[in-house]
């Protein structure tokens, strides 16, 4: 099991497992990975089919959660589709990806109020399962789209979620360069705003395939950059899901699972001078220095 930092002198490292909720097969795997490896952390999808069967064992579980807000991914809202037309589709249900979403509210067609009373709606399920929320982030990264980021400052606020995810990437390819002018932006942003980020993270330009010489590589460089605080995100699942099957990401799900147990991971963390803990614990330490809101 993994052992929260708690001195704020320590370099905190939080290894999050995202999409919690998306199918058994994930939801058992971060549970797994949480109890037996480095897994600190997850980001909770409610819209997800496997949800409502698993919310219970999350919210007993110890880990971190955070609110894995979503409008993309092709399930239906929380709420109805009456409630926020404007987030839908003709059949009532949220667009593919990231790119549908984004041309719609370049164009003005995203109403800012559909978006918060669907994320509110969100994070309520949340709360109402027993969830105790130490981070906001978002399905597909839209969080960091200033619309999007509006709304998620305002409800951080009102349900004292001191923390949120800053997406980086190292690439140079037009997505990952979008990634990386939104990610500077949203990070300016979030100080503003008094909410706390992790001053380096990992896992977009390896989502889906962080098997372990690929994590433990993150985690070094990591550890070489000389940030104290570092997020890595992570994907596991169980190799037998005949759920995931709807998802054609090319995730090496069940090798990612692997890698996040594997004694080597933890080896890793301890060689590049962190020490293991939750979007918690970072808003600890950032109190204890005075960088963030009471």
């Amino acid at each position: 099991m993994t052992t929260p930092s708690s001195q704020a002198g320590e370099r905190l490292l939080i290894v999050n497992a995202d999409d919690f909720g998306l199918t058994p097969g994930v939801c058992e795997a971060v549970l797994v990975a949480h109890e037996r490896g480095i897994v600190t952390s997850t980001s909770a999808l409610v819209v997800g089919p496997a949800w409502d069967q698993y919310a219970s064992a999350l919210a007993s579980s110890g880990i971190g959660v955070g609110a894995h807000l979503c409008v993309v991914g092709e399930d239906p809202p929380v709420l109805s589709a009456s409630e926020v037309p404007t987030l839908v589709n003709a059949i009532g249900r949220f667009p593919l990806t990231w790119k549908q979403f984004v041309v719609r509210a370049a164009m003005g067609r995203v109403d800012t109020a559909d978006l918060r009373r669907e994320f509110a709606a969100q994070i309520e399920r949340m709360t109402q399962a027993g969830v105790r929320l130490t981070h906001i982030d978002s399905h597909q990264n839209l969080h960091q789209w200033p619309q999007v980021s509006s709304v998620l400052f305002e409800l951080a606020a009102e349900h004292g979620i001191g923390a949120a995810r800053v997406t980086r990437s190292s690439s140079w390819s037009p997505p990952a360069l979008g990634v990386r002018v939104l990610g500077g932006r949203f990070e300016r942003a979030c100080r503003r705003a008094g909410v706390v980020t992790p001053a380096g993270s990992t896992g977009l330009d390896e989502a889906g395939r962080l098997s372990l010489p690929t994590l433990t590589a993150a985690i070094a460089r990591l550890g070489q950059s000389g940030v104290a605080t570092a997020e890595v995100a992570s994907h596991p699942g169980l190799a037998d899901d005949p759920a995931r099957e709807r998802y054609e990401w090319g995730y090496r799900w069940s090798e990612e699972f692997e890698a996040l147990q594997h004694p080597s991971a933890r080896a890793a963390v301890e060689s590049a001078g962190f020490e293991l803990g939750d979007f918690g614990d970072l808003v600890t330490q950032a109190r204890r220095r005075g960088d963030a809101k009471a």
